[in-house]
């Protein structure tokens, strides 16, 4: 009796080591397997870096710091005392779903029109903004946007202005230095005035009338007054077709434009990325001395480290702009979260802006009255600025 229950004692208490060695043993057979996939399938099936950082872009920082402290005690040390790591289900979810169990909006936000600008933030308020007339970000098929489009262009007259440029003779100059870059990542960004065939605002877009334009005329005004400009063309949409990404990625795609301006040219100073509102004309519009003009909106994203410097220029910016133009800049304000890129690649440069230069319905004469009085305004400020740095 004593011999068969040794036997029974001793498969019991080995019984829970058999179980974890046939596990460990099936988990390193799983892996080795997976890693042969990986490693002998297609290029154009495997999981690209970016691919990788889309999902894991919403996860909490703190829960790499913590896997990285496992290896080094040094990052455990770091690890915030306050912060719990999540669940392995909750964060497989939420890679899977981009939806956080924790934040509701993060769902709401993908299925209600409208609902993810709550993950904006008003910093400065301008004349009657509010959350039901902020930017909208539009996400249309990228087949959309690369349509071929008829065009109708009658640029205002720009003689007399070409004449005052030429004539002028800036104070100040940076000489050959280029101080201050400009891109567009919604390249193709355009104005129904100027798409006869076209009313729907979604199709608002064109490969040579867009937002572009606005760029160029803000460089052109910026290097009249002495400051070496820079103005990428880059058509985004191009790299968006030959990654066979979607016009979400879109910041990924202009991000690699922005990192060459910045390790390439050690003078640079400022990058703005000039954008089109998906706003209808009532909301990008502004009379001043009898004539429109199309609204600008500072946009900072809020999903980096130090986004505060970013913030306090376009602070700065806007409220220079309304002391001499009140109600041309409809404010400041912050995006982050879900439902947005948050970064807009401002974290590349401490002196990183995004701004919105009218809507959809705005005419080109009225957006460079706009480019005008924002290049007036900013050449301003950039000498002031060198002014006191030299004292």
């Amino acid at each position: 009796m004593s011999v068969k229950y040794n036997k029974k004692y001793r498969m019991t208490r080995f019984n829970p080591f058999y179980k974890k060695g046939g596990l460990y043993l099936i988990s390193i057979i799983v892996l080795f397997i997976s890693i042969g996939i990986l490693t002998t399938i297609k290029p154009a099936y495997r999981f690209s870096s970016d691919t990788i950082t889309r999902w894991t872009s919403d996860i909490d920082s703190s829960t790499f710091l913590y896997l990285m402290g496992t290896e080094n005690r040094i990052f455990k040390e770091a690890f915030p005392k306050d912060k719990k790591l999540p669940k392995l289900s909750t964060t497989l979810f939420q890679i899977a779903t981009n939806i956080k169990p924790s934040d509701p909006s993060s769902l709401l936000g993908q299925e209600l029109p409208g609902f993810s600008s709550f993950g904006s933030k008003v910093i400065v308020a301008g004349e009657g903004t509010d959350y039901t007339n902020l930017a909208m970000e539009s996400s249309p098929p990228l087949e959309d946007v690369l349509e071929d489009r008829e065009a109708v262009l009658d640029e205002p007259s720009e003689e007399e202005s070409d004449r005052e440029d030429e004539n002028k003779e800036a104070n100040q100059s940076t000489g050959e230095k280029d101080t201050v870059f400009i891109y567009n990542t919604h390249t193709r960004e355009s104005f129904l005035p100027h798409l006869p065939n076209v009313t729907d605002p979604n199709q608002a877009h064109h490969d040579e009338v867009n937002i572009t334009k606005v760029s160029d005329r803000i460089a052109k005004k910026l290097k009249s007054n002495g400051i070496g400009t820079n103005v990428n063309n880059t058509d985004v949409m191009n790299i968006l077709k030959e990654k066979e990404w979607e016009y979400g990625q879109s910041y990924d795609a202009s991000r690699s434009i922005v990192e060459e301006a910045v390790a390439s040219n050690k003078h640079l100073q400022y990058v703005f990325d000039i954008h089109r509102d998906s706003l209808p004309r009532d909301k990008t519009t502004k009379k001043i001395n009898g004539e429109s003009y199309a609204q600008i909106l500072f946009v900072v994203g809020a999903d980096y480290d130090d986004y505060e410097k970013n913030l306090a220029v376009a602070t700065e910016l806007n409220s220079l702009i309304e002391a001499k133009y009140p109600g041309l800049s409809k404010g400041v304000i912050t995006k982050e979260g879900a439902g947005t890129n948050g970064i807009f690649n401002q974290d590349l440069s401490e002196n990183a802006l995004l701004i919105e230069f009218g809507g959809y319905e705005n005419t080109f004469e009225e957006l460079y009255r706009t480019a005008d009085v924002v290049a007036e305004v900013f050449s301003d400020y950039y000498w002031d600025a060198e002014k006191v740095d030299a004292d």
